[in-house]
C-alpha cells in the first residue's frame, strides 16, 4: 500500500513537472511601471497579434483578467490593481493563439509579479448575451478572410470578446449634455456569453446613441434589429480571481 501511494504521489508530481515544463511562456518580455498614468479613461490600451502582446497603461486588474480571461468584476484584491499602470512588450518565441497568449500572460504575472491567488465563487448580478428567439442574424467567417468594414460600429473576434466589450459600453450612463461625453464605470456589470455561437465574426453595427437613452437601451435596440442577438440581466454564480499577494513593482526585465 506505501509502494503504491509513493508510486501515485511520483506520477502525479511528474505529471504537474511535465505540465509546468510544457506551458508556453514568452520568449522575450519587458515590464515596467508606465513613466506618465493616464487614469481609466485612457488606459487599459492593448493589441493582440500571432507574436505577442503589447499594453500601454495597464493595471494589473486588467493584466490578470486577460490572463484568466474574466472580465474586470471577476478580479479582486489590493485597492491598487486597478490604478498602478504598466508598459508591457511580450513577444512569443513562434506564432500563438489567443488562448496560448492567456497561459502566457499567466506566467508573467505570476513571476514578474510575484503574484498568488486564489478563486471563489460569488453570486452577482450579470447580463447573458444569448440569441434572440428569431435566431442569430450573424455567422462565423474564415479567421483567415479580410472583411472590408462596413460604417458604424465594427468588430471582429469571438463572442466572448464581444461580451467583454458589451461589458464596457453598457455601463456608460444616459447623456443629457451633448457637450460632455459619458464615460464608462471602472466597475462595469459582467456579460457573459451564452450564444452558444462559436467561431470568428465579422460585422458592423449602426448604433446612434441618443440624449437622455443609456447605453444599455441603445445596444439592446441595435443586438435585436441587426445582429439577432439580445441581452438579459440574471442573478449568478460566478468565478472570481481573488489576489492574495503581489507586488507593486514588476521584476526586472
Amino acid at each position: 500500500m506505501i509502494a503504491l501511494r509513493l508510486f501515485m504521489s511520483l506520477a502525479l508530481f511528474s505529471s504537474v513537472a511535465f505540465a509546468q515544463a510544457s506551458a508556453p511562456v514568452f520568449e522575450v518580455a519587458s515590464v515596467r511601471p508606465s513613466q506618465h498614468q493616464v487614469g481609466p479613461d485612457y488606459n487599459n490600451q492593448l493589441t493582440y497579434s500571432t507574436a505577442g502582446f503589447t499594453a500601454r497603461n495597464i493595471t494589473l486588474q486588467r493584466l490578470s483578467a486577460e490572463a484568466y480571461q474574466l472580465q474586470l468584476k471577476q478580479v479582486t484584491g489590493p485597492p491598487w490593481i486597478d490604478q498602478n499602470e504598466y508598459d508591457i512588450e511580450a513577444r512569443a518565441a513562434s506564432p500563438a493563439t489567443r488562448e496560448q497568449m492567456a497561459i502566457m500572460l499567466r506566467s508573467l504575472v505570476a513571476t514578474r509579479f510575484n503574484l498568488k491567488q486564489h478563486n471563489e465563487t460569488r453570486e452577482m448580478r450579470v447580463y447573458e448575451l444569448v440569441t434572440d428567439k428569431s435566431g442569430p442574424k450573424i455567422h462565423p467567417i474564415d479567421s483567415s478572410e479580410t472583411a472590408t468594414p462596413a460604417a458604424g460600429f465594427h468588430f471582429r473576434g469571438d463572442l466572448r470578446q464581444l461580451a467583454d466589450l458589451l461589458a464596457i459600453q453598457l455601463s456608460i450612463p444616459a447623456s443629457n449634455n451633448p457637450a460632455e461625453p459619458a464615460r464608462a464605470s471602472t466597475s462595469p456589470i459582467p456579460v457573459i456569453d451564452k450564444t452558444g455561437l462559436a467561431g470568428t465574426f465579422d460585422f458592423s453595427v449602426d448604433i446612434h446613441p441618443e440624449l437622455g437613452t443609456d447605453m444599455f437601451a441603445t445596444w439592446q435596440r441595435a443586438l435585436q434589429d441587426q445582429l439577432g442577438l439580445k441581452i438579459e440581466s440574471r442573478k449568478e454564480g460566478l468565478p472570481v480571481m481573488v489576489i492574495d499577494e503581489t507586488s507593486r513593482i514588476p521584476t526586472e526585465n
